[in-house]
């Protein structure tokens, strides 16, 4: 009895994966776009393995959440940290996952050494290139064939598309994006490059970008895509500002990544948006409504805002290339702690408990209504 109960115990499990690889999310938008997670060290070393099933299952690309910033890999002149990055490239190489890096040149968690000489003044614009082409040459070489793309800058311009006044534009200008860009097509010609930023639906900002895509475009250099950072609340971005911003962009000549994706369901009384991780609001009880639960009608309405934002990417999947949400689970989510500190959201694909969320299998259901449609 008990060989027949291991048996078909054994049965019963394989079955629950067959059917669960058959439902995932990676499997209904394989036909569709890439569908990316930011992963964390903690589960790219095996921390968790209800974690990394999921991440295996439901993805198919993977991006590193903090390992490949400038602070994390180069923290300082003649010291790299390739340990996390290593472990995290190995781990999207086990699971046949899409690896993307990020980021290369970025203003925040930026090492200190970086921009400034021994006195802490900022150093020449000739030392500030040589360290640039170093840092992106140094990783993009060791990565060389097995990083699909990267985040080569990030987060450049301002809202009103206003460059942003960084320690790389004070030295070097507008001039250090191209450079950025040029130095990555001479480290591994072979890999995308990408640009990246959030609040992409401003007018304003993605007017800007448009304008360096055709910038670089002109000079002969390389970028493959801009991906549009889905840092979104309840009620913004609106789907007809984003979907506005998805064909400039394409009418640009770029593909179009969703990055950075997660939809907070906590009250934004102060009409904040984007991630400019240097933005604080004190703390109140009003603006963390749900530390015990979620109403039903919360809950129903933030279904909605996913289903409706996943519907916008599956409707231009030709010029979308991949969808990657920013963490797996709430309790990992960086919104937890952003733009107030201590609140409690909900604002991911997976609960607390590495429970799957009702909202995936509507989305599964819309990516595989879709897929059918292709192949009629």
């Amino acid at each position: 009895m008990k060989r027949t109960s291991s048996l078909m115990l054994g049965i019963a499990c394989s079955l629950c994966v067959q059917v669960m690889a058959q439902s995932s999310l990676r499997e209904a938008t394989k036909d569709l776009f890439l569908m990316g997670v930011a992963v964390n060290n903690y589960q790219v070393n095996g921390g968790n393995r209800a974690e990394n099933d999921l991440i295996k299952t439901h993805f198919s690309s993977i991006v590193p959440e903090n390992c490949m910033k400038s602070s994390e890999i180069h923290p300082e002149e003649n010291r790299w940290e390739f340990g996390p990055t290593d472990k995290m490239v190995a781990f999207g190489e086990a699971n046949n996952q899409a690896i993307i890096g990020h980021t290369l040149i970025w203003h925040s968690q930026l090492a200190r050494w970086f921009t400034v000489d021994e006195k802490g003044q900022p150093v020449s614009a000739e030392v500030l290139k040589a360290r640039m082409r170093e840092h992106i040459h140094t990783i993009m070489k060791r990565y060389k064939g097995r990083i699909k793309g990267y985040d080569v800058v990030n987060e450049a311009f301002e809202d009103n598309g206003s460059y942003r006044r960084s320690p790389f534009y004070r030295i070097l200008g507008e001039d250090f994006i191209k450079l950025a860009f040029q130095y990555a097509h001479e480290a591994d010609p072979d890999a995308e490059l990408y640009y990246n930023d959030y609040n992409m639906s401003t007018p304003a900002k993605c007017d800007a970008v448009v304008r360096l895509v055709k910038s670089l475009k002109a000079e002969g250099l390389r970028i493959d895509a801009v991906g549009m950072q889905g840092h979104m609340n309840m009620d913004s971005p609106s789907v007809e500002a984003f979907e506005a911003s998805i064909k400039k962009l394409a009418d640009a000549g770029v593909k179009v990544m969703i990055t950075e994706w997660d939809i907070s369901i906590l009250p934004n009384p102060f009409n904040h948006s984007g991630a400019n991780i240097s933005d604080r609001f004190a703390y109140n009880e009003a603006n963390d409504p749900y530390r015990n639960s979620i109403p039903k009608d919360v809950q129903k309405a933030w279904n909605k805002r996913y289903t409706d934002m996943f519907g916008l990417f599956i409707k231009y999947h030709e010029v979308v290339d991949r969808v990657t949400v920013w963490g797996l689970n709430d309790g990992h989510s960086w919104k937890n702690n952003f733009p107030i500190r201590g609140r409690k959201d909900y604002p991911l694909l997976f609960d607390r408990e590495n429970n799957v969320k009702p909202v995936v299998n509507q989305m599964i259901k819309q990516a595989n209504k879709a897929s059918k449609k292709l192949k009629k």
